[in-house]
């Protein structure tokens, strides 16, 4: 199939924010509180996520959520009591900030009353993308561009130039490969794929690529279709958007991109862990401190196993 370049750009406004799933693995502490309010430092996963979408020019942004969750509403609501305090003993700093929060973008909450996957999350969506392109961030994944574009702005470059759909990309190893939707295609650039198959959760030996799909996503509206055509799968009837994104693959195409960047999805524990010490050494305030105290830690610990 032979890709062409759009002639005038599809400028992307809108986003969309999965945020609806319980956070098992995270219980007791996502019993009371969504695991998308887990903080990195001294953010919750769910402001890193709307940042990066507002950094890559996104204005509107619609997340799902669940009951239960109304915590990650009021975090971007404004707080006139809090405000006043803050104003009232000069606190004008972190005044700023909050305010700076609560006008990241223009966000709108629905809720998933039936969790039937992201599909069925996406699908709560269609009225609000209203025939437009649009992004798509998981809620519980934070992406850290290294370059000056946020990753979901490297998607976007990508949909312009192809007018496809594209769904973010990463290199897994091979004892991790089994927990995704991998795929395989024809490379256009370094960094760009044409997708024409995919796989999901192929064991490591019948992995296509090494080349998984990884929570950042440019749809097209016609998704919509594809996503109620999909099978539903288990007894909760979960809508898979990767069977609706190879139908769509086999019809009208879809491309990849290697974002220039790392991710880190929270709704794991070790990945967590790791994400909490390497945002803590790039934090602007602390991180010669803490950096510090970790070198005296791993002595302390290197110097215990010699005794």
């Amino acid at each position: 199939m032979e890709i062409m370049s759009l002639s005038a750009n599809k400028k992307i406004s809108k986003a969309v924010i999965p945020a609806a799933g319980f956070g098992t693995r995270f219980l007791p502490f996502t019993r009371a509180v969504p695991k998308e309010m887990i903080p990195l430092v001294d953010k919750p996963v769910i402001q890193y996520v709307v940042e990066e979408a507002a950094a890559a020019g996104i204005s509107d942004i619609l997340i799902i959520t669940s009951s239960g969750k109304e915590a990650m509403q009021n975090h971007f609501l404004p707080d006139t009591e809090l405000e006043s305090r803050l104003n009232l003993t000069g606190k004008v700093q972190i005044l700023d900030e909050l305010q700076k929060i609560q006008n990241l973008a223009r966000l709108t909450f629905v809720e998933q009353k039936v969790l039937n996957g992201l599909g069925g999350a996406l699908l709560l969506a269609e009225e609000f993308a209203a025939g437009e392109p649009f992004a798509v961030l998981l809620g519980d994944t934070v992406v850290r561009s290294n370059t000056a574009i946020p990753a979901i702005g490297q998607l976007i470059k990508c949909f312009e130039q192809y007018n496809l759909p594209v769904t973010g990309l990463e290199h897994v190893p091979p004892e991790r490969i089994s927990n995704y939707g991998v795929i395989s295609g024809n490379m256009l650039s370094e960094n760009i794929m044409q997708i024409t198959g995919l796989v999901e959760k192929p064991a490591p030996a019948d992995a296509p690529s090494d080349l998984a799909i990884a929570s950042r996503y440019v749809l097209t509206s016609d998704i919509f279709e594809y996503l109620k055509k999909s099978p539903q799968h288990g007894k909760a009837g979960e809508i898979y958007l990767t069977d609706a994104l190879l139908m769509q693959s086999s019809t009208g195409g879809l491309c990849g991109c290697i974002a220039d960047a790392k991710r880190y999805d929270i709704g794991n524990k070790l990945e967590f862990l790791k994400a909490t010490v390497e945002f803590g050494l790039m934090h602007d305030t602390y991180s010669a401190e803490f950096r510090s105290f970790l070198n005296a830690l791993l002595s302390g610990s290197q110097n215990t196993k010699d005794r």
